[in-house]
């Protein structure tokens, strides 16, 4: 196993993630307890040392089973990291019950790592108004040992990030950020590695496969790879990729049963960053995969001067694009959200000036009208 030095700390470089624990039979939804001891297990006994839950995972169920897993082992043999719930807005004034709460469900008397959980548009207003409290709370905790090391989760754009780190960069020690080689540009994942870099921050990986669509890959790029490493495994490429991303310390990987976790290990047993040419290629597959879906919007804004409802096309085009290459998921709606009714995909009538000034001829109004129904569905 790779180590990664962390302050007076060795991190198993690759950290176990309790979002995707194997279930039970029967489309229960309960996590089978037993096959995630075995997992812990097999995961000890190869030097991982770093286990990621947190209070919304499994819905709840994931603090508790990893409490019971790790709890047969001394408490200094791993390293255990939760999450303040922030991605629901009603936990906001509840930090005081929640933290013990985790405590008790994981059976431990402190966290070796605690993060502010879900850092975004929909959250950053309540997470820095001082009403609430959290912030306070959680330096509080830390002083009194109850947190060894603090830090956050962030989902959100570059711009939220900093507004965040302006006000609590200070007594951040690492940040968790969605990093992968497609969304190194697709959602400028580049430029928040760079944002970290100047607060000095250490970057913790999640969604190192994006979501397992990474694990494959169309045919004719798995052949491209094969090409210049034929005994590389196509979902190793993207844990090689993040191997030579400068300032990443911890890549987590939500392995829901013990192939996968020997798969991912045996790639971490050794350190093989991609040279120039590896680099290049991989990128461009990554290209190539969002061109299929994706609408070509270069943010050039010419639209925006032409738009009577004076919407922000380009973003709206950006997270069209996420939602459309994704298949649905949380991120788009959770931005679209935090808008007001009159700047949202659905507000867009269909005028078509946008369309007309358009350098990539993008039939504007019709990603509206099927961005705006997908949200609906």
């Amino acid at each position: 196993m790779i180590y990664k030095d962390f302050q007076d700390l060795k991190l198993s470089a690759l950290g176990m993630g309790c979002m995707r624990l194997p279930l039970m039979a029967g489309g229960s939804g309960e996590v089978d307890q037993e096959a995630v001891n075995e997992m812990v297990d097999y995961a000890m006994e190869q030097g991982v040392n770093y286990y990621d839950t947190a209070w919304g995972y499994h819905e709840g169920q994931s603090e508790t089973v990893m409490g019971k897993a790790l709890g047969r082992y001394p408490r200094e043999k791993y390293y255990l990291t939760t999450k303040f719930p922030g991605y629901d807005l009603s936990n906001m004034d509840k930090v005081k019950e929640i933290f013990p709460a985790q405590l008790k469900k994981c059976g431990v008397d402190y966290f070796d790592f605690y993060l502010f959980h879900n850092v975004c548009e929909m959250n950053i207003d309540h997470y820095l108004d001082p009403k609430y409290g959290i912030y306070d709370y959680l330096l509080e905790q830390k002083k009194q040992g109850r947190i060894r090391h603090l830090g956050f989760s962030a989902h959100g754009s570059y711009e939220v990030m900093k507004r965040f780190l302006e006000a609590y960069g200070k007594d951040m020690e690492f940040c968790q950020i969605q990093l992968n080689y497609l969304d190194w540009t697709f959602q400028g994942a580049k430029e928040k590695v760079e944002l970290l870099k100047e607060y000095g921050i250490p970057v913790w990986v999640m969604e190192p496969l994006r979501g397992g669509k990474l694990a494959s890959l169309a045919e004719e790029d798995k052949k491209k790879l094969e090409a210049l490493r034929p005994q590389e495994g196509i979902p190793a490429w993207a844990f090689r990729f993040l191997q030579s991303v400068p300032g990443v310390t911890m890549v987590l990987s939500g392995m829901s049963n013990m192939e996968q976790l020997k798969d991912n290990i045996h790639t971490y047993e050794e350190e093989k960053p991609l040279n120039e040419q590896e680099m290049d290629t991989l990128l461009d597959i990554a290209k190539g995969m969002v061109e299929k879906i994706a609408v070509p919007c270069t943010a050039c804004r010419y639209c925006t001067s032409q738009c009577p409802q004076e919407l922000d096309i380009p973003s709206l085009l950006a997270l069209y694009n996420e939602h459309s290459f994704t298949g649905g998921g949380f991120l788009a709606p959770m931005v679209v959200s935090t808008l007001p009714e009159e700047k949202r995909p659905s507000a867009c009538v269909g005028c078509g000036s946008c369309a007309a000034v358009c350098p990539q001829q993008i039939d504007i109004p019709q990603a509206m009208a099927d961005f705006a129904k997908k949200l609906e569905g």
